[in-house]
């Protein structure tokens, strides 16, 4: 292995590790019908690597699995997040809209989830709007503030080896 797929591989479970550590920090609010997950505001690394988009998915399904989530949510929701993240990736030209991509792709499998996962009897169209304000909050307006503070510094966190 050289070091740039070590670097690869490292940036990645850093990501992981650190979705679930703010996951799991803020708990209470992490987990539930209505959730804010500070966690989601990383969604906005892939602009910077693309190692974000192995270690966003692994860290949501970490998180899962140590919440209180049901398989349905554990797998659906992972894959939200996968889906937001690739979309954010090929974004990655266009900084202000890396947002929209995991926002979208939350806002519209979430509800579903809630629904035949938890049985929510909220209406899906209902469940749409809580969980996209959660989404717009966490990553629209946490993820583009870290956005900008880490785009000042991001060819000393982000670099590539040269090897």
């Amino acid at each position: 292995m050289n070091s740039k797929e070590t670097g690869f591989l490292v940036q990645g479970a850093l990501i992981a590790a650190l979705y679930v550590a703010l996951t799991m920090m803020f708990a209470p609010i992490s987990f539930g019908p209505v959730q804010f997950r500070i966690s989601e505001a990383l969604c906005i690394l892939p602009f910077f690597t693309p190692a974000a988009i192995p270690g966003l998915f692994l860290g949501c399904l970490i998180s899962n699995l140590l919440g209180t989530a049901v398989i349905m949510d554990v797998i659906c929701g992972s894959l939200a997040t996968l889906i937001g993240a690739v979309g954010s990736y090929w974004l990655r030209q266009h900084k202000y809209l890396v947002c929209l991509p995991p926002i979208l792709a939350n806002t519209l499998i979430i509800p579903w989830v809630l629904r035949y996962a938890y049985g929510s009897t909220d209406l899906v169209p209902f469940m749409m709007l809580t969980v996209g304000i959660g989404e717009v909050l966490a990553i629209g307006v946490l993820g583009n503030g870290l956005l900008a503070l880490l785009e000042r510094y991001k060819y000393v966190i982000f670099r590539q080896s040269r090897v």
